[in-house]
């Protein structure tokens, strides 16, 4: 396992870089330990039933509560999604549990996120990557994806009340709270395109592309675990959690808190990819 290097970043953000096949990096940013609220707030619940209706609310978003405390230890976290450039490095490595395809994406580009990926495709990504480098990889919990988005922040987005086209890659005909509408671009875009990471240093949290979690579904938080881990528990696991919604959503389902799953198998969406955690190294502290 090579030495890391920590290097500080804007925001003072610290990070190293994951070497990878053919002169790829993989920036994996420190997420601090700490707690937070996790889940949707009363403001949110008034918003999404105002936008929805009454019905509807209780279908897709009531699965956000209870908010309940969650306490996490410290971790890793890729800064961007995935991206195809990332992809095919770890899909060129010894095959672990299943073949890969090298360039599955609908939107091609080495700096676009890699799509059309199941879930089990990332966790195949992982097992690679994990054995290549010899740290342990993994996709995060959902606890782990809510916690390192808002990074301190405890409104629906890490940039505030609401969300702009200028801001993240989201469906712009529909606005959320008091945003204008803006651009709804009908693809990906690169993960730098958007030069405004959160306090953490972590960039394309909101948009862009669905991420998977390694989360079983649950339609609430009522039993949920406290400290961070994947709750593969109970629940649905023929169902695996998305986070942070995609291009072609509306900025209500691009939220912190919002969650959405689907079948762990399926890759034929051009808007669900990934990205990667990992254990702090023991060198760390």
């Amino acid at each position: 396992m090579a030495p890391l290097t920590l290097r500080p970043e804007e925001k003072q953000a610290q990070y190293y870089i994951e070497a990878l096949p053919g002169g790829v990096g993989l920036d994996m940013i420190q997420i601090p330990g700490g707690s937070f609220r996790m889940g949707q707030t009363d403001d949110e619940k008034t918003e999404l039933i105002r936008q929805t209706g009454e019905k509807d609310y209780n279908q897709y978003y009531a699965r956000e509560l209870p908010q309940h405390e969650v306490t996490l230890a410290p971790f890793f976290m890729g800064r961007y999604p995935i991206t195809q450039a990332q992809w095919q490095a770890v899909a060129s490595l010894p095959q672990v549990e299943r073949e890969l395809d090298p360039d599955p994406s609908n939107f091609k580009g080495d700096k676009r996120p890699v799509e059309t990926v199941s879930w089990f495709d990332a966790m195949e990504f992982c097992a690679r990557l994990s054995a290549h480098s010899q740290r342990p990889y993994t996709l995060p919990s959902e606890a782990q994806w809510e916690y390192a988005c808002r990074a301190g922040t405890t409104s629906p987005f890490y940039f505030g009340r609401t969300l702009t086209t200028d801001l993240a890659n989201y469906d712009g005909n529909y606005t959320y709270a008091d945003g204008p509408k803006g651009d709804y671009r009908q693809e990906t875009t690169p993960v730098d395109h958007f030069p405004y990471a959160n306090a953490w240093g972590l960039s394309d949290m909101h948009g862009n592309v669905f991420e998977w979690c390694l989360d079983y579904f649950h339609d609430s938080y009522n039993g949920a675990p406290a400290d961070g881990s994947a709750w593969v528990t109970g629940g649905d696991s023929n169902l695996r959690m998305l986070r942070g919604g995609s291009w072609y959503n509306a900025p209500r389902n691009c939220r912190c808190a919002c969650r959405d799953n689907n079948n762990p198998d399926n890759r034929t969406d051009y808007g669900f990819g990934f990205r990667v955690v990992s254990v702090p190294p023991r060198a760390l502290g």
